[in-house]
């Protein structure tokens, strides 16, 4: 959408134009999945809390090409974006994961004391996208997963939590998600001059569940899983 009134200045437009446009797509992993590597930023923001992180706007991404242009020339594909905040709980600050680049960020944690699988993401707090992918993956997670014993959280969750899950095995995969890939797994996470591993073998792009909610998503958007609810015939 972009204003049409013909003044310059700032202020609301009286007019406005929505477009839309439409072009044909391959697949986004045409030869099979490549998982990627990301650079933890802490240098730079990406969304203020009480600002425009949620909405889906060119501002949003115009200030994180300098940030992903230093984190390519580092060798990573993409920014973890985190935040700096205090924790409540304990009163310390902490480097809080909001999202990537052009994603949602999810983890698969296993918990510390019960050994119980945990599928956690950042909540919707203003700061981050409601993608509708993240939508997807959070029910179709709660329906499949929980049953076979997974905890299923929107919560928020801070980079040393995760390097502590990753130093101790239990952190068992972590992948983004968007509506061009659907999914993409990532295989390390740079933060602080140390390169994380988020859980994947040498020998393989892509985890187990990160391979599921592929698989299950894009079922349902090609019709292949019958008579699912997200699913209408046109």
């Amino acid at each position: 959408m972009i204003g049409t009134q013909r003044t310059l200045g700032v202020g609301p437009p009286g007019s406005a134009l929505l477009y839309l446009i439409a072009s044909p797509v391959g697949p986004y992993y045409p030869t099979g999945f490549k998982a990627i590597s990301l650079e933890a930023t802490t240098y730079a923001v990406r969304a203020w809390p009480g600002g425009v992180g949620a909405s889906k706007l060119g501002a949003n991404y115009a200030p994180c090409i300098v940030p992903q242009m230093q984190a390519a020339s580092r060798g990573f594909q993409q920014n973890l974006w985190l935040f700096e905040d205090v924790d409540e709980a304990s009163g310390k600050k902490e480097e809080w994961v909001t999202e990537v680049g052009t994603m949602n960020l999810f983890a698969c944690i296993r918990d510390k004391a019960s050994g119980q699988p945990e599928l956690v993401t950042a909540p919707l707090d203003g700061t981050i996208l409601e993608g509708v992918v993240r939508d997807s993956i959070l029910a179709l997670a709660r329906e499949r997963l929980v049953p076979e014993g997974w905890k299923v959280s929107e919560r928020r969750f801070h980079m040393r939590e995760v390097c502590e899950a990753a130093e101790e095995g239990r952190l068992m995969e972590v992948f983004g998600s968007g509506t061009a890939a659907v999914v993409s797994p990532v295989r390390s996470i740079g933060y602080r001059g140390k390169l994380v591993s988020c859980g994947l073998p040498d020998d393989r792009e892509v985890g187990e569940v990160t391979l599921k909610m592929k698989d299950w998503i894009e079922g349902i958007q090609y019709g292949e899983e019958e008579g699912h609810p997200w699913s209408w015939k046109v």
